[in-house]
């Protein structure tokens, strides 16, 4: 990357948060090199004379990042093109396959990357005092339970968001979150599980997300809760990852060390 603006690229620019990441990279004063959209009908209300590709090869030609909010299986072909023409990688795909993250890890070896369930600096902080709580406060007398609320077309549950928010209380505690996670009780479940990490999920209306961390004890209960109001948070973070990155060695990074935190 030159001293020259920054050229951002968008994968799937006609998408909902694609159209905020539009107006988001033009208020960075970067340039908005293009954008890959699969139906080039749906441009209506992007700026006019915006390049359209149906590919990311195009597109990362004329990208010094691009910016990628689309699905887990674009994943390989993505790692495998932005790594080949050099253009660093703003991820924000969650729910990547072991082959699929083994590819974002080997392209990490050629380009810079930062990868995030979530690119609001809110939950970046939630995050890591998630991690913190989950080190200082034993598992055995604190259980540990995320509750997340998503409007109702949303698919997946729980959303990455909480499950990274219990990777990092995992961390925190020295295990793998996929030994101690519950998820979807229901019936005679038998009481809960020394250390597990819950996962509750709510759904309905047009809710943009909602997080609340809790670690409850005997005698008292600690919570964290984020709330975002608006997607362009997310548009607005992953920007700040793609100037960040500029200039950057080749590596995997997180929107920790984008927001400047110190390493935990």
């Amino acid at each position: 990357m030159t001293d020259q603006a920054l050229r951002i690229g968008i994968a799937g620019v006609t998408g909902r948060v694609g159209r905020l990441l539009v107006e988001e990279v033009q208020a960075a004063g970067a340039v908005l090199a293009g954008g890959t959209a699969r139906d080039q009908a749906k441009a209506a209300g992007l700026p006019e004379g915006l390049p359209l590709y149906t590919d990311m090869a195009s597109l990362a030609a004329v990208s010094d990042v691009v910016i990628d909010f689309t699905h887990a299986e674009t994943v390989l072909p993505h790692a495998q093109v932005l790594a080949e023409q050099g253009a660093a990688w703003v991820l924000g795909t969650t729910g990547l396959s072991e082959a699929q993250q083994a590819a974002v890890m080997q392209a990490a070896e050629r380009i810079g990357i930062v990868h995030a369930a979530n690119f609001s600096a809110g939950v970046t902080l939630v995050r890591r005092l998630a991690q913190m709580m989950g080190q200082a406060l034993p598992a055995n007398s604190y259980d540990a339970e995320i509750v997340e609320m998503h409007h109702r077309q949303k698919v997946d549950a729980p959303s990455g968001t909480a499950l990274a928010i219990g990777e990092a209380v995992a961390k925190g505690r020295g295990v793998a979150l996929a030994a101690v996670r519950e998820s979807g009780r229901d019936g005679h479940t038998g009481p809960r599980a020394p250390g597990a990490i819950g996962f509750a999920a709510l759904r309905g209306g047009q809710i943009v997300g909602e997080h609340e961390v809790l670690f409850t004890s005997a005698d008292e209960q600690i919570t964290l809760t984020h709330r975002a109001f608006d997607r362009r948070v997310f548009a607005a973070g992953a920007v700040r990852a793609a100037l960040w990155l500029k200039g950057r060695p080749a590596g995997y990074y997180g929107m920790e060390e984008v927001l400047g935190l110190p390493p935990c």
